[in-house]
């Protein structure tokens, strides 16, 4: 299960959105996050698919792995779902004592779930075709107008970078503390909810030791490397706009005018 996290992994590929400036994408994932919520029938979220799919093609991302992230929040979006059938009030379609599955509540479950759905792999999309060095450069020139309001714009997007990056690595680190912990005959799936928390413990002490300890490498590691943020850094690779990156532009405000002319025509 903590293998299947997708979000903050980067999967090298030779693809179009592989080679699109970090800045396109990011403004891009802003674009169909919004138009998730902009749709609100399932006409609309069938265009939502169409462009999902058509950015997964051109990612040349195995739809088996970019869907596998899906499975890291299933219980979250389970448990969403059932709140949503059984406490939305409207025309009752099935009732057994204080259980009931209403009309309005089956339509508020599904869009819900396909909200949830296409955030996960809409955010998974880019942080599988951009390395965390290309978020950061991108993050940091996206906001570098509020560096007029004093704001630690470099500090901002290199906290968010690290964030993003540490996500499967410590996955992965629970993941080999939780089979060690079973190995030693920790038990993680049986009892009730008081006992499962008490079981915890064994992982979440290891676990955290772990990250402080990483932190404190990757700190003594910067500071070794004379590392300093702020301006006047320069990059490697700056970031140029190219013809590729003026067509995703026009084609994200044509997809967004759709979902807001689907909006506003209530389809």
């Amino acid at each position: 299960m903590m293998r299947d996290i997708t979000i903050g992994q980067y999967y090298p590929a030779d693809s179009l959105l592989h080679a699109l400036d970090p800045r396109t994408k990011l403004i891009g994932t802003i674009c169909f996050i919004v138009s998730v919520f902009l749709f609100h029938t399932f006409p609309g979220y069938g265009v939502a698919t169409l462009f999902l799919g058509l950015l997964i093609l051109l990612s040349r991302v195995p739809v088996k792995f970019m869907f596998k992230g899906l499975k890291a929040v299933f219980m979250i979006l389970m448990i969403t779902v059932v709140f949503n059938v059984l406490l939305t009030p409207g025309e009752i379609l099935w009732k057994w004592g204080i259980l009931r599955i209403t009309k309005e509540g089956l339509v508020l479950a599904g869009t819900m779930a396909i909200r949830l759905t296409y955030l996960v792999i809409g955010s998974s999309i880019m942080t599988l075709t951009t390395t965390p060095n290309q978020l950061t450069d991108g993050m940091e020139r996206l906001l570098r107008p509020l560096n007029k309001i004093h704001v630690p714009v470099h500090d901002i997007a290199m906290i968010m970078s690290i964030a993003l990056r540490f996500i499967p690595i410590l996955m992965e680190e629970t993941d080999k503390i939780m089979k060690a912990q079973i190995a030693r005959g920790a038990d993680f799936e049986n009892g009730n909810i008081i006992q499962r928390a008490k079981n915890m413990v064994p992982l979440l002490v290891p676990l955290f030791i772990s990250a402080f300890r990483r932190a404190n490498d990757l700190a003594m590691a910067m500071e070794a490397r004379c590392y300093h943020g702020g301006d006047h850094r320069t990059q490697m690779k700056p970031l140029v706009y190219r013809s590729r990156d003026f067509a995703a532009m026009g084609a994200l405000a044509v997809y967004l005018g759709i979902a807001v002319m689907f909006r506003v025509m209530g389809w």
